[in-house]
């Protein structure tokens, strides 16, 4: 079971097992992770699951759709920006960090 470790914008860490081929928006929603709206339900529609995502944490590179949904965050885009609805989790541990606000 692969172990998600939530920061928070002001510093504080939630970690949590998930399932691998589960989303990390879907695994904060089911553990109550604070930091992720997921209006939409992981339909990438919305991008209120944004994330920043640690350099020691690995994802396959972005669709275009993600991308351009990235361009709508309620705080600004980094590079190691990702929507965590399209972040599946394999059997690897990992670590996002939480904007301040996602709407």
């Amino acid at each position: 079971m692969p172990s998600v470790t939530y920061i928070s914008a002001a510093g504080s860490e939630t970690a949590v097992a998930g399932f691998a081929g589960d989303s990390v928006m879907e695994t904060a929603v089911r553990n109550g992770v604070p930091g992720i709206v997921a209006e939409c339900g992981g339909s990438l529609s919305c991008a209120t699951c944004h994330v920043f995502v640690c350099a020691d944490s690995v994802f396959p590179p972005m669709e275009d759709l993600e991308d351009d949904m990235l361009d709508g965050t309620a705080v600004d885009r980094e590079a190691n920006s990702r929507l965590s609805c399209q972040l599946k989790l394999s059997d690897v541990d990992i670590r996002v960090t939480t904007p301040e606000t996602q709407v």
